[in-house]
């Protein structure tokens, strides 16, 4: 076997704990050597330079990093390994605009979804040829052009690299969803919101999702129970088209039930207490279908599992403030909220938070 090739180079010697922090700003400067392994060494961290620090670099370091210094320093050298798209992209753009590379990638299926930053658009395209070249599963990627709008939560999109195609297979959990990215809402950021509620669903349930889309809480949940009813509806014929196509080729057929209409008046008009728990994942208007949700359940109660924004210092807290508030005008009860967690931050302060709430 080879021996690791050895190489000795300028190197930016920082405490452990300002790692990072010094590999980004060397990565920022154009400074970092991809080629070589950072070091460490009795609790200091070595970054390889790609060349002697200038004073305008030096300066920066102070500016940024409490504790440095510049020595040289024996590396080894990386073996072949793939790029990361910053890396590719790195070689052409300049370096300055690196520390803004999207960091986030939402990977559906073949396609990649990006946010590209107001001083990288003009460099859309070199990002979207590096996702493709670092990530041979897509083939099409996109930048977001809009935000998410309208009870459908659907928002624009750009092609940015790769195919014209917004149309894909998604796998998640062992399902499997036909979707189009363009024309329904799916989100593989609650991947484990997903895998989470099915695990709590017992045998001989039945449950309501309200905003069903293409099926991802109603399709695993019946894959992983054997004697489960899932009344799976949702407001857009485009979201229920690929649901029912999902049903199919998921073979849950028997366990699934597709609904095409406003979930406030199929409940009223087909589902009144029916439901040992009900799934609410739609953000910008559960608060307005909570008295549905309520009326939905069994005349025992059951569960809700609820998807909201809340907002300030202590969102969990002001969710739940919230939801006392809306179900003080129901003819329901509290009895207990079982889980609250924070799913992502949105803006500054504002939060997506997931609460389960038992019912009576």
């Amino acid at each position: 076997m080879n021996e690791p090739l050895i190489i000795r180079s300028y190197a930016l010697k920082v405490p452990k704990e300002l790692g990072e922090k010094a590999i980004r700003l060397s990565v920022r400067m154009g400074l970092f050597h991809k080629g070589l392994k950072v070091k460490s060494d009795n609790g200091d961290l070595f970054v390889p330079l790609n060349r002697k620090p200038q004073s305008s670099h030096i300066e920066d370091f102070k500016e940024t990093l409490q504790q440095f210094d510049v020595v040289t320093q024996d590396f080894t050298v990386r073996a072949d390994r793939p790029r990361t798209a910053l890396e590719i992209a790195g070689d052409k753009m300049p370096a300055y605009l690196l520390a803004s590379f999207p960091r986030s990638i939402d990977f559906i299926g073949n396609i990649a979804i990006v946010e590209i930053p107001q001083e990288l658009e003009k460099h859309k395209r070199v990002i979207g040829e590096a996702i493709l070249e670092a990530h041979k599963q897509v083939r099409t990627v996109l930048a977001k052009s809009s935000p998410i709008r309208g009870v459908r939560r659907l928002r624009e999109y750009e092609v940015i690299a790769g195919l014209p195609e917004t149309e894909t297979v998604h796998k998640e959990h062992g399902c499997i969803y036909h979707l189009d990215v363009c024309k329904v809402y799916f989100s593989p950021r609650l991947s484990h919101e997903h895998h989470r509620v099915a695990s709590l669903v017992e045998e001989n349930e039945t449950v309501i999702d309200m905003f069903a889309g293409v099926g991802p809480f109603s399709i695993l949940i019946a894959k992983t129970k054997k004697d489960v009813k899932v009344y799976a509806v949702d407001v857009n014929p485009d979201a229920v088209r690929y649901l029912k196509k999902n049903i199919l080729v998921n073979r849950v057929l028997d366990k699934v039930v597709p609904i095409l209409g406003d979930a406030r008046k199929v409940i009223h008009q087909k589902l009144q207490g029916t439901a040992n728990r009900v799934i609410m994942n739609l953000p910008e208007k559960a608060r307005e279908y909570i008295d549905a949700a309520c009326e939905a359940l069994k005349p025992e109660g059951g569960i809700i599992h609820y998807y909201g924004f809340a907002e300030g210092l202590k969102p969990l807290e002001a969710a739940k403030d919230e939801l006392t508030e809306v179900f003080a005008k129901q003819n329901r009860r509290i009895n207990k909220f079982l889980f609250a967690r924070t799913v992502r931050e949105i803006a500054p302060f504002k939060w997506q938070v997931a609460v389960d709430i038992s019912v009576s």
